[in-house]
């Protein structure tokens, strides 16, 4: 199994590093791709990531997740990406799985992914939603190829979440319980 990280500045640290440690072991290959390319990036909190790759890098390639942090900085500037839109298109068309936390559902309702679903966001952006989807205030919600969360408190769940749908339930079990996590999957 395969997911995509779309790394953008101004990400939510949390969001980022906690999903994609919980997806590395849960034995998924994770690629943390920078919307502007391989160059570290700043986050929400000026914590400093470096991607593996450039997006432009592996726009080509199909991952069975595409994943967006949330932060609303970085949000907005995948809100914004046409390559962003493109991957999302494609992803969503194949049926792939989907995922976005806290201000990233913000960057799916910009491109069209999934209206009309169950979905939730970060609290303060619940009434940019409401009109294009069924939001709910779940703190992890899925609706077919779809995952929402609400945001830093909820990474750990959303990611377990993730490596349910990837892996299988099994496997996000005992990743919880050896992470001493209290989850709901």
């Amino acid at each position: 199994m395969s997911a995509l990280v779309v790394l953008a500045a101004g990400a939510e640290e949390m969001e980022t590093v906690i999903t994609v440690d919980v997806l590395r072991r849960g034995g998924v290959e994770v690629t943390v791709a920078g919307l502007d390319g391989a160059d570290p990036v700043k986050c929400s909190r000026d914590v400093v990531i470096v991607p593996d790759k450039s997006l432009d890098d592996v726009m080509d390639q199909t991952f069975d997740a595409v994943i967006l942090p949330g932060g609303a900085g970085g949000a907005k500037a995948m809100a914004e990406s046409d390559k962003v839109k493109s991957l999302l298109e494609a992803h969503d068309g194949a049926g792939k799985l989907i995922a976005a936390i806290c201000a990233a559902p913000t960057a799916l309702q910009a491109h069209g992914i999934g209206k009309g679903k169950n979905l939730t966001s970060y609290p303060a952006f619940k009434e940019a939603l409401i009109a294009d989807y069924n939001y709910t205030e779940a703190m992890v919600e899925v609706d077919g190829n779809l995952i929402t969360s609400r945001g830093p408190g909820t990474a750990v769940d959303f990611a377990l979440k993730i490596v349910k749908m990837l892996v299988g339930e099994e496997k996000a079990i005992k990743i919880g319980e050896a992470m001493l996590c209290t989850f709901n999957i």
